[in-house]
C-alpha cells in the first residue's frame, strides 16, 4: 500500500518555515489559465493548539508544494502567498504562481509598431529581468497601448485577442507563449481498464465539428480588415482583436479553429498520482473496448487533490496529437 508524502515550504524574508500539518491540498492548473492556484487547508486547531502563522506566512510568501508516495516527491506547485483566510474552522493558504509578481502597475505607453514577443519582454523588463521569455509565436501590432494597466492586464489582453496560450513557469523562471497545443512537456500512459478511476469524456471527430472562423480587425485608417478560415455550414465564431497586422490575422484565426475543431477528447479524467501529468502532456489513452479511440491528446488542464484519504489528479484533455 502507498503511504501518501508532502513537503510544504515557505520562505519569507529569508527565513524558511514548514507545514507539519496540513488537511488538504488542491492545486489548480491549465494552459488555458494565466496562473496556475493552489489552495492549502488546514484545520483551525492541531492537538488543542490554535495555529497561528501570521508570522511565517503573508502574502507573498515563497511556496514550493512537493508530494508523493513513499517519500519520493514531486514538485507540483511554485508560486507565492495571496492570502491566509479563516472559514469553517479551517485555515485556507491561498496561493498563485508567478503571475502574482505581474499585477503590478507597468509604464504608459504607445508603441507602434511592435510585437507579442516584445510586448511581453517589456513587462518581465519591469517587473522581473530574471525571468525568461520562451515564445514561438510572433503576432505583429500596428499599435499598442497600455495606459493604466498592470502586467496582468496586458498579458491577459494579448491571450484573448492573438488566443495564444499564456502561462508561467514559475520554478524555472520563465514567461510561456504559445500557439495552442503547440509546447510539448512530457508524457503519461492512462488505460481505461486500468489507471483511470472514473472517466466525463466525449470523443469528437473533425470531421463532424463544421466551424467558421472569422476574425476582424480596425486598421489604423478606421477600415474594418478581416479573415474567414474553417467550413461553412457549421458553427460561426467571430472574434474582434485590435490592431494586429493584417498577415496575422491567419494565424489567431487557425489558432482558434485548431481549439474549435480537431479531433478530441471533450471532458476529463481521473487518476492518481502515478503517472505525474501536468498541462502541455502528451497523454496516451489506450481503450480496449474502442481501441478507434486509443492515441496521444495534449493534457490542457491538471487539478490534484491531495489528502490523508487520497491522492487524485483529475486531467483535461484537449485535441488528439496522434494515433
Amino acid at each position: 500500500m502507498y503511504l501518501i508524502n508532502w513537503n510544504i515550504r515557505f520562505k519569507t524574508e529569508g527565513k524558511v518555515y514548514s507545514l507539519q500539518t496540513v488537511e488538504s491540498i488542491d492545486i489548480e492548473c491549465s494552459v488555458d489559465n494565466l496562473s496556475d492556484k493552489a489552495v492549502i487547508t488546514l484545520p483551525e486547531a492541531f492537538m488543542n493548539q490554535v495555529f497561528n502563522i501570521g508570522n511565517e506566512v503573508k502574502r507573498g510568501s515563497e511556496v514550493i508544494i512537493k508530494a508523493g508516495y513513499d517519500d519520493d516527491l514531486r514538485t507540483e506547485f511554485v508560486g507565492y502567498v495571496e492570502d491566509v483566510t479563516n472559514k469553517d474552522n479551517s485555515l485556507k493558504i491561498n496561493c498563485e504562481d508567478a503571475l502574482f509578481l505581474f499585477r503590478k502597475t507597468v509604464k504608459d505607453v504607445v508603441l507602434k509598431p511592435t510585437s507579442l514577443p516584445k510586448l511581453a519582454q517589456l513587462l518581465i523588463d519591469q517587473i522581473d529581468p530574471s525571468y525568461k521569455l520562451m515564445c514561438d509565436y510572433d503576432i505583429t501590432y500596428e499599435k499598442f497601448t497600455i495606459h493604466q494597466a498592470t502586467a496582468y492586464d496586458v498579458l491577459k489582453k494579448l491571450a484573448e485577442e492573438t488566443k495564444a496560450n499564456i502561462y508561467f513557469n514559475t520554478e524555472k523562471k520563465e514567461l510561456h507563449i504559445h500557439p495552442p497545443y503547440i509546447e510539448k512537456g512530457g508524457e503519461a500512459i492512462y488505460s481505461m481498464q486500468r489507471n483511470i478511476e472514473n472517466s466525463a469524456l466525449d470523443y469528437k471527430k473533425a470531421i463532424d465539428r463544421k466551424v467558421e472562423v472569422t476574425v476582424e480587425k480596425t486598421n489604423l485608417s478606421g477600415k474594418i480588415e478581416s479573415y474567414t478560415t474553417g467550413t461553412t455550414g457549421g458553427d460561426k465564431i467571430t472574434l474582434k482583436v485590435g490592431s494586429v497586422s493584417t498577415a496575422d490575422l491567419k494565424k489567431i484565426a487557425n489558432a482558434e479553429l485548431i481549439r474549435r475543431s480537431a479531433d478530441m477528447y471533450e471532458g476529463s479524467i481521473d487518476g492518481w498520482a502515478i503517472p505525474f501529468v501536468q498541462p502541455t502532456y502528451s497523454v496516451k489513452i489506450k481503450d480496449e473496448d474502442y481501441p478507434e479511440k486509443d492515441g496521444k491528446y495534449y493534457a490542457v488542464g491538471v487539478t490534484t487533490s491531495i489528502n490523508e484519504s487520497g491522492f487524485k489528479r483529475t486531467v483535461k484533455l484537449g485535441v488528439k496529437l496522434s494515433v
